[in-house]
């Protein structure tokens, strides 16, 4: 393993093991990561910039009040990770997987989610307007008082969902299969109250 010291700027490690390192209020600027595990790192308040995690391993990782500006975590694993009052902006969290982790509460700004697992997740009273979430796996997710408005939520997986009391209007439901979830006191504008009432057999007269 390299110097367990936060790397310098304009680096790229690969195939490292980082498991337990202590990089808390630490600083990464434009480092590259592939391949790398930080099994049980510390790595709360962290504020990275322009970096690249792909294909990491971060289980366990204690990331709390960390923040993140412009980097992808690209199909990373973040078993049992605590990401609360983590902030997104800007970042790109293509293909990764949250089973069994703490994300709330958290800041996601203009940030894709696309192809992300959450089953299962507890996101309740989250604010994910605005963000990309195509074809993202939110089976059994927990989005009850969520707010989805203008989402782009376009094929993504909404079995079992629990949405009570969740903003949907104005998101993007092409390919959302509307059979799968429970709507009661979920918030729809009109086109989807249609798409729903569709779904489920009714004739809508204009």
């Amino acid at each position: 393993m390299r110097d367990p010291r936060p790397p310098e700027p304009d680096t790229v490690w690969e195939d490292e093991d980082l498991a337990g390192v202590d990089w808390d209020w630490a600083r990464l600027e434009r480092v590259t990561f592939v391949d790398c595990r930080f099994d049980d790192a510390s790595m709360a308040e962290l504020v990275t910039n322009r970096c690249v995690f792909e294909r990491c391993v971060l289980t366990g990782a204690a990331l709390s009040g960390s923040r993140h500006e412009g980097t992808a975590f690209l199909s990373c694993r973040f078993d049992r990770a605590k990401l609360s009052n983590v902030t997104w902006t800007g970042c790109k969290l293509t293909g990764s997987q949250f089973p069994g982790a703490t994300l709330r509460p958290l800041t996601s700004e203009e940030s894709d989610w696309s192809y992300v697992s959450l089953r299962g997740v507890d996101l309740s009273g989250v604010d994910l307007s605005g963000q990309k979430l195509t074809e993202a796996d939110l089976t059994d997710t927990v989005l009850t008082d969520a707010d989805l408005t203008r989402a782009d939520l376009r094929r993504a997986r909404l079995q079992s969902t629990q949405l009570r009391g969740a903003d949907l209007r104005g998101a993007q439901t092409d390919g959302v299969n509307w059979r799968g979830f429970d709507p009661t006191g979920v918030r729809l504008d009109l086109a989807q109250a249609v798409l729903f009432t569709s779904a489920h057999g009714a004739l809508v007269a204009g």
